[in-house]
C-alpha cells in the first residue's frame, strides 16, 4: 500500500508548489525570505552548489544503510527538524505536528520555545526524539526553569541559540507588513538575549555538570574561532548557523565555514550544521565534510505546510530516496564510509537562491 502523497507529490519541488498554494502571503514570506538584501540566505544555497561529487564505481552497492546516530540513539536519517519560531502560522497543531511527522518518520526534532504548543504539550504530542531550543528571555532562574522542564519532559539536549543579540531586518515582512504573533512581546525580554556571553555558558556547564545529562548545543556558530571557545567551555554540540540567512546579512554559507569549524573542533565535539538545504546531495555534502546532523528548516515548514503530517513524511521519504540514490551512485553504502575525498569545489551552475535546488520551479510570486 502506497503511503499518503506518494502518487500526488513525486517530487520535492511539487511540494514546494502545495505549500504556496497553502499558506497566506505574510507565513509565505516569513518562511522564504531573509534578513536585508537577502545575500546571507543566497550564499547559503550557492555554497552548497559550489561543491561537487567524486564518485568511485565498482563498488557493491545492493545493499544501502542511510540511518545515523544522534545523541545515542538511532535514526532514519541523519537529519534534524531545526527549530522554527511561529510553526503554528505554517500548520495547524505547529510543533505538535512536526513532532508527529518527525516521530512517524524517525528523525529528530528541535522545538524553539517561540513556538505553540510550547514545550510540554509537544513533548507529550508524540514519542520522538527531541531538543529544545531556547531564546533567552529572563534571567538566570527563568533560563534554569526551562532546563528543568526540558529535562523533565524528556528532551535530549538543551540548544542556546547565539546569532541573535539583535533581531534582523526581514524585509519581506516589514514590506508585507507582517507582524508576527510571537515577536508581538518579544522587546519585554530581548535585552536578556542582547546580553547573552560566555559567562552564562559556562554557568551552564559548571551548574549542571552534576545535576543532569542534558549536553549544551550552541546554535549560530559561524566561524572557527567562537567554535574553538565553545569547545573550551565544554559544549557538546557546535550548531553550525547563521539562521537561514534571516539574522546578518552578507555572512558566509553556512557549507563555506563548515570545513574550518570541523578541523577546529577536531573530534571534540559534535558539528552539526543548517542554512539551505533543499536536497538529498546537500545533506551528503556535509556529512562528507565532517558535520554529524543536517537540520532542515524550510524544508520541513513546505510539507507540513503543503499536506500536515502527511506532507513532512512525504518530503522526508523524498530526501531519503535522494539521498540513498546519491550514496549508492558515490559508491558507498554508509554515511561513516563518506570522506571529504568525496566532495570537490566547483562553480555553481545557477544563479542561487531559495529554491534554485529546484530548477524545475524558479521562486514562486510571492503576492
Amino acid at each position: 500500500m502506497n503511503a499518503p502523497h506518494s502518487e500526488e507529490f513525486l517530487t520535492l519541488q511539487e511540494l514546494v508548489t502545495a505549500a504556496r498554494l497553502k499558506l497566506a502571503p505574510g507565513p509565505w514570506n516569513y518562511l522564504i525570505g531573509g534578513a536585508e538584501t537577502e545575500t546571507t540566505l543566497r550564499r547559503n544555497r550557492l555554497a552548497l552548489d559550489s561543491i561537487a561529487f567524486r564518485p568511485r564505481v565498482l563498488r557493491d552497492v545492493s545493499r544501502i544503510d542511510t540511518s545515523a546516530a544522534f545523541l545515542g540513539q538511532r535514526l532514519r536519517l541523519p537529519v534534524l527538524l531545526a527549530p522554527i519560531g511561529g510553526l503554528e502560522s505554517i500548520v495547524e497543531g505547529g510543533a505538535a505536528a512536526a513532532a508527529r511527522g518527525a516521530a512517524q518518520f524517525g528523525v529528530a526534532q528541535m522545538l524553539s520555545s517561540v513556538c505553540q504548543p510550547g514545550l510540554e504539550a509537544t513533548a507529550a504530542a508524540a514519542d520522538t526524539v527531541r531538543v529544545f531550543q531556547l531564546y533567552v528571555r529572563g534571567d538566570d532562574a527563568w533560563v534554569d526553569d526551562h532546563v528543568r522542564r526540558a529535562r523533565d519532559h524528556g528532551y535530549s539536549a538543551f540548544c542556546l541559540t547565539v546569532d541573535v543579540a539583535m533581531y534582523s531586518r526581514r524585509e519581506r515582512d516589514l514590506v508585507g507588513r507582517y507582524v508576527k504573533p510571537w515577536r508581538a512581546a518579544a522587546p519585554a525580554g530581548s535585552t536578556f538575549q542582547a546580553g547573552l556571553s560566555w559567562d552564562q555558558v559556562k554557568r551552564y556547564k559548571d551548574k549542571y555538570a552534576d545535576q543532569h545529562s542534558l549536553p549544551l548545543i550552541l546554535k549560530g556558530i559561524a566561524t572557527a574561532e567562537d567554535a574553538e571557545i565553545a569547545v573550551q567551555h565544554g559544549v557538546e554540540v557546535i550548531y553550525v548557523s547563521n539562521h537561514g540567512g534571516r539574522q546578518l546579512d552578507h555572512g558566509l554559507g553556512s557549507m563555506s565555514v563548515l570545513p574550518q569549524i570541523v578541523a577546529a573542533v577536531a573530534g571534540r565535539a559534535e558539528v552539526w550544521v543548517d542554512g539551505g538545504f533543499m536536497r538529498g546531495t546537500d545533506v551528503v555534502k556535509a556529512i562528507a565534510l565532517g558535520a554529524k546532523t543536517v537540520g532542515l528548516g524550510r524544508l520541513a515548514c513546505l510539507g507540513l505546510a503543503a499536506a500536515g503530517v502527511a506532507g513532512l513524511n512525504r518530503a522526508l521519504e523524498l530526501l531519503e530516496d535522494e539521498i540513498r540514490t546519491c550514496l549508492g551512485l558515490l559508491g558507498v553504502t554508509a554515511f561513516a564510509e563518506l570522506t571529504p575525498q568525496h566532495v570537490t569545489a566547483a562553480p555553481p551552475v545557477s544563479e542561487p537562491g531559495v529554491f534554485s535546488a529546484f530548477p524545475l520551479l524558479g521562486e514562486p510570486p510571492s503576492g
